[in-house]
């Protein structure tokens, strides 16, 4: 795994996009996973579970890129990783 040296860019187009919010920044630690979040966003809990079946395809799309695989197969592994990780988290969901 490389590590950005530094914060991520945000995408171009967000600058343009004068209703464009950040809803979540997320680290991982020699501690876990920390991430800070606007969690009370949306009223349904449910449009965070849209949120990321989005952003797991967007993740697919980049990876399959940056890797050379199909948006397919990067997509079923990280399914498979989420379903694993609901089934036996490997760790608690804290602050």
């Amino acid at each position: 795994m490389s590590a950005p040296t530094g914060p991520l860019p945000p995408p171009a187009h967000v600058a343009l996009d004068p209703r464009a919010v950040e809803i979540a920044r997320v680290w991982i630690t020699s501690e876990g996973q920390r991430a800070s979040l606007a969690a009370t966003l949306w009223d349904d809990p449910a449009a965070w579970g849209l949120m990321l079946v989005d952003l797991a395809r967007q993740v697919a799309e980049a990876y399959a890129k940056e890797q050379g695989v199909e948006p397919e197969q990067a997509l079923a592994r990280i399914r498979e990783g989420f379903d694993a990780e609901w089934d036996h988290p490997t760790d608690a969901a804290d602050e």
